[in-house]
């Protein structure tokens, strides 16, 4: 079996705090589209690509696609992830999504994160329609030259096909609790 969920899987039920004092579950975002993003505060591939998913955001929010960011970053491994330090970035940033907190990295494992920032898109019925990389260059965007989600997003409200469904996320990995800060479980592995 593989480690991150696979096209086609349905999405996980979650219920975790968010930085605006509410508690979230998966059937509390109705929307068309759900873009459930594993990212973090400290992470140089996520600061460096934040802006162009802001950008994303705002495009798609209109047309039904409700974005959702979850941190399960150990706190323990870099302080800068701990939940204070979300409620505080999303202050000082308003990024037009919701911030979770998986203190216990079950959601993680659920979904099978691999890194920070990794992409679930989600159709109406919640099944996984792509996963991966929102850009090819997070770390530097003025390199960017696709960005996979929106891609994937056009081509789903379009009736397209999407291609490719996966591809693999860029960034640093999911800070796990006790572990080396470059530690994956085992059957993590890249996704093609």
């Amino acid at each position: 079996m593989a480690f991150t969920l696979q096209i086609g899987e349905s999405a996980p039920d979650f219920k975790l705090p968010a930085t605006n004092g509410k508690t979230y579950e998966l059937s509390d975002f109705k929307s068309k589209l759900l873009v459930i993003f594993f990212t973090c505060n400290h992470c140089p591939y996520v600061i460096g690509s934040d802006e162009v998913t802001r950008k994303t955001a705002d495009k798609f929010t209109p047309k039904g696609v409700q974005f959702v960011g979850i941190n399960s970053n150990s706190k323990n491994t870099y302080k800068e992830d701990s939940f204070p330090n979300m409620v505080n970035r999303m202050k000082e940033h308003n990024f037009p999504w919701i911030y979770l907190h998986d203190e216990s990295q079950e959601i993680a494992y659920d979904y099978g994160a691999l890194r920070t920032p990794h992409f679930f898109v989600f159709n109406e019925s919640r099944q996984l329609i792509y996963t991966g990389r929102a850009v090819d260059n997070p770390k530097d965007t003025t390199k960017i030259t696709v960005n996979d989600l929106e891609n994937a997003l056009n081509s789903y409200l379009e009736g397209k096909d999407i291609c490719p469904k996966v591809t693999n996320p860029i960034g640093c990995n999911i800070k796990w609790e006790g572990k080396d800060a470059h530690w994956m479980p085992a059957d993590a592995c890249d996704l093609i």
